[in-house]
């Protein structure tokens, strides 16, 4: 096929909107916005009763007062938009016409479509649409209201077989609604490639969202012009000439007649009404309309279940990520917490098993080895994304194609890079049989059309078996994946910063306690020198010592547990606005006690380590609301110079003694620890924030505004990763 050049691209390649030519059971004209007739089709004199000329003004055609109306009203209203498509019922030349009027950027288009259903059947079909459009509004699933309307649009349209398929993530669609003459193979169950609809055909489903072929057989009217102008788009027209492939693959069913409803939900082709007919049959236009609006119908009662459903995940996936907070934040082992609510994350995240790895160490969760879980996790990349998702063995590295076994399916959530911290959910691969309506390849043959692909000529069941790939997360899963991550991090965020408080409480603690052992040996050296009884010195020293050796050793073994979790910074562009606005809306909610004031420039970023910062300003917002005057409101800002970004944190209280200020930022206070205020702590938070901001090449200062203790933060505007 490579050598001759023919694949689906030239399928997908083919100008569909602009065929130059018309189905034969109605007529064209087309005019430029200044009403001057520029093209027509060649069938217009006999059916219409009339011959065309170029340039002709729309005014002097023989056509009846309603169509001229309809005409100069689109002719006038159109521009870039193009007019409201409109219809009005007609008879030129002893029939009658149903004549639908258009417009886009380049021309007016006026259709005369035959019709041969008189006006008070049409409307009793129009009385049957409302009902069933009223019965579509009450259904509560997908399946049975997709049966529904293919019942009720059969009902009204007279069609053989009408079928509703949906299309999946691979814009295959699978037949989930059928209504069907009984002489008839069922299609229901079966599934179509997404070939059968190239990309070009799938634009004019969303745009013009009903299509009537009335007979399959017909010979293509073609459309007279003016030399030199463009081919007349007619992706909005109704009468529009089918694509020889189409026709062939119509033919190659069977089908002598067919329409197509699109639905359509958020802009995207959601699904497809197929109607077939097994002799021509012409559909009257208002009656197709009422199909349409049928169809517009199921795409906002689809849409509404959609968000009823989404709405019911997201509330039942906060529960679960605020119940897996709150144990995170109260346990000390992280993977330990994670486990506890395995099997309502494994839910939430719709995952058949689930891996959670920090600093070497592995769990698993569900019927998975753990040779398999630790291959899984040797595949993840170092950096990169905090969101990783494969759905298909070729998108996992060489090596672990094999050990992975059937856990094709993966959605990592990278909770904290500085420990490696994942919390993986795996499905396995769809080992999945397939009923094809017919083989879905296409075979490049030449035939009556040359040497070009071939659309497929049997729709007998075909069956086929799919390896190697899972289902993919959906965007209802994706969003609660990506708010379990972002509480994740800052659960992550708040462990740190406690961790890194009793580093240094730790060390609060080691200064103090070797003052006495190193205070013994200093005064039992002393005494030596004057020729004192060594023996009792030395057991003295000795004890001393081994005190002195045990603190260490603690120290040291703390260092090792925490190895890799210091003050490393990860620098990253980052909204400093939505990150001061966020931190001040939680600490409303967390004390609604305290006012908190906020005078917030916009879009402010800087590249800083939003984790890092954000730890920053929750100190700063945490020493305002415990050392205020209760009543007072904690006053904060966000200004940016263009050089200098400043963030500063108000609260009304007494200034800091001088005393103390001399030494705010360092880690061992005295007086802070005599502070009822930090009752709960040691006055190390400020020392750590000093660090923090130093690191992003910044300063922490202290300052006192009347009535206000001010701290500030100041920032390069352009600060970026060393």
């Amino acid at each position: 096929m490579s050598s001759s050049g023919v694949d689906l691209a030239n399928c997908a390649d083919e100008p569909i909107h602009i065929p130059g030519l018309i189905q034969p059971h109605g007529a064209l004209l087309a005019f430029d916005h200044g009403g001057a007739l520029r093209s027509w089709s060649a069938n217009v004199p006999a059916l219409l009763g009339f011959a065309p000329m170029l340039n002709q003004d729309v005014a002097r055609l023989p056509l009846q007062a309603p169509v001229l109306a309809q005409l100069r009203e689109c002719i006038d209203d159109s521009g870039a938009e193009g007019c409201t498509r409109t219809a009005v019922e007609t008879t030129m030349a002893g029939q009658l016409f149903d004549c639908i009027v258009h417009s886009d950027a380049h021309r007016v288009i006026a259709e005369f479509e035959l019709r041969d259903i008189r006006t008070e059947t049409v409307a009793t079909f129009a009385l049957k649409a409302h009902t069933a459009i009223e019965r579509l509004k009450r259904q509560k699933t997908v399946g049975t209201l997709l049966q529904l309307a293919v019942e009720q649009v059969r009902a009204i349209t007279g069609f053989d077989r009408v079928m509703a398929y949906r299309f999946r993530h691979d814009d295959s669609g699978d037949v989930i609604g059928e209504a069907l003459d009984a002489s008839l193979q069922p299609f229901l169950g079966m599934r179509y490639p997404a070939s059968d609809i190239p990309a070009q055909a799938r634009r004019l489903y969303t745009i013009n969202t009903l299509r009537l072929i009335a007979d399959i057989g017909y010979t293509p009217v073609a459309l007279v012009g003016a030399p030199g102008d463009p081919p007349l788009d007619m992706s909005h027209a109704v009468l529009r000439s089918v694509s020889p492939i189409h026709v062939e693959y119509l033919q190659n069913m069977g089908v002598a007649a067919s329409m197509s409803v699109s639905i359509v939900v958020n802009g995207r082709l959601w699904g497809l009404l197929a109607c077939h007919h097994m002799t021509s049959l012409r559909v009257p236009y208002s009656i197709r309309m009422a199909c349409d609006v049928i169809a517009q119908v199921l795409a906002a009662t689809v849409q509404s279940l959609d968000a009823r459903q989404r709405a019911t995940m997201v509330e039942q996936a906060a529960d679960v990520r605020t119940h897996l907070i709150e144990t995170l934040l109260q346990e000390d082992d992280v993977l330990a917490a994670l486990a506890r609510h395995a099997a309502d994350l494994a839910a939430t995240l719709g995952a058949d098993a689930l891996v959670f790895a920090q600093q070497g160490r592995v769990l698993v969760h569900g019927e998975m080895a753990h040779e398999t879980a630790t291959a899984v996790v040797a595949s993840l990349p170092v950096d990169g994304e905090e969101v990783l998702q494969r759905c298909n063995r070729t998108e996992w590295p060489a090596a672990a194609h094999v050990p992975i076994g059937p856990w094709v399916g993966l959605l990592g959530l990278h909770f904290d890079p500085a420990s490696g911290g994942w919390l993986l959910a795996l499905r396995r691969e769809q080992i999945e049989t397939i009923r094809w309506a017919g083989k879905p390849e296409k075979l490049a043959v030449t035939g009556p059309l040359g040497h070009r692909l071939t659309p497929r000529g049997s729709f007998n069941e075909w069956v086929e078996s799919v390896t190697d790939s899972a289902e993919p997360w959906d965007a209802g899963r994706l969003l609660v994946a990506e708010q379990l991550l972002a509480e994740m991090h800052r659960a992550s965020m708040t462990r740190h910063a406690e961790m890194d408080r009793a580093r240094m409480q730790l060390l609060a603690m080691l200064g103090h306690d070797l003052r006495d052992p190193l205070q013994s040996i200093t005064m039992a050296a002393t005494v030596l020198q004057h020729g004192a009884q060594p023996q009792q010195l030395g057991r003295r020293i000795e004890r001393s010592s081994g005190r002195m050796q045990r603190l260490i050793s603690q120290v040291l073994d703390m260092s090792r547990l925490d190895s890799g979790m210091g003050l490393a910074l990860r620098h990253e562009s980052t909204d400093i606005s939505r990150l001061v606005e966020d931190l001040v809306d939680e600490a409303r909610l967390a004390h609604p006690g305290t006012l908190y004031e906020t005078a917030v420039a916009s879009g402010v970023t800087a590249g800083v380590d939003p984790d890092r910062m954000a730890q920053v300003v929750s100190n700063l917002l945490s020493n305002a609301r415990h050392h205020g005057t209760g009543g007072q409101p904690v006053l904060v800002t966000l200004r940016d110079d263009g050089e200098t970004i400043a963030i500063e944190v108000r609260n009304h209280g007494a200034p800091i003694a001088p005393e103390l200020e001399s030494q705010l930022f360092n880690p061992f206070k005295r007086m802070a620890l005599q502070n009822r205020a930090n009752r709960t702590g040691m006055g190390l938070g400020l020392y750590i924030a000093s660090n923090i901001v130093q690191g992003h090449r910044g300063s922490l200062t202290y300052g006192y505004e009347a009535p206000h203790v001010v701290f500030t933060v100041r920032l390069p505007a352009a600060e970026s990763a060393p």
